[in-house]
């Protein structure tokens, strides 16, 4: 059995599981979306100024947040495409439209080598990552049934309403 030594999770070297894959770009997301909240609640004029009409700091603040999960986000598909053991070049086909989406269902779906690879032996999946990746998927699959339901239940209220509407004007 080969021992594994732990390296960061934030370093292009290295592979990442599918779960470990998910779970960052969760915990990505998760810390983006506090940021940028804590920031929005204190300064809450920084971004558009409503009276002018004008962008505020705000804007390089957000430029910068963006910029940090874009590099994080490559970071994290290089070492899921190490795990396949595949190059982290291809990473760069996220920048390509229909490519990016084949390349994050592949890249979620495809499992990694079990054995040492080129990149490295298999790193071990964390239990809070195993955690944070089936949060990931299950917020995925309720996003998915709310971008569907929601539309038709605003439709069938906005049905009612108009029914209620007729019957009362008869």
């Amino acid at each position: 059995m080969t021992q594994y030594v732990q390296e960061s999770a934030l370093n292009a070297a290295g592979r990442f599981g599918r779960f470990s894959y998910l779970a960052w770009n969760c915990l990505l997301a998760i810390v983006a979306v506090i940021i940028i909240g804590i920031f929005a609640v204190i300064f809450p004029t920084t971004f558009i100024n409503m009276e002018t009409g004008n962008f505020g700091g705000g804007m390089i603040f957000l430029a910068v947040i963006y910029i940090a999960i874009f590099y994080f986000t490559f970071v994290f598909t290089i070492r899921r495409l190490h795990d396949r053991n595949h190059t982290g070049w291809l990473s760069l086909l996220m920048l390509v439209p229909l490519a990016n989406v084949i390349l994050m269902l592949y890249l979620i779906f495809a499992p990694g080598d079990d054995r040492s690879n080129s990149y490295g032996s298999p790193r071990p999946t964390a239990g809070w990552e195993t955690i944070l990746a089936w949060i990931y998927i299950l917020l995925f699959v309720v996003g998915i049934l709310a971008a569907i339901a929601l539309p038709s239940y605003q439709s069938y209220i906005l049905r009612a309403n108009q029914s209620q509407i007729e019957m009362q004007q008869q």
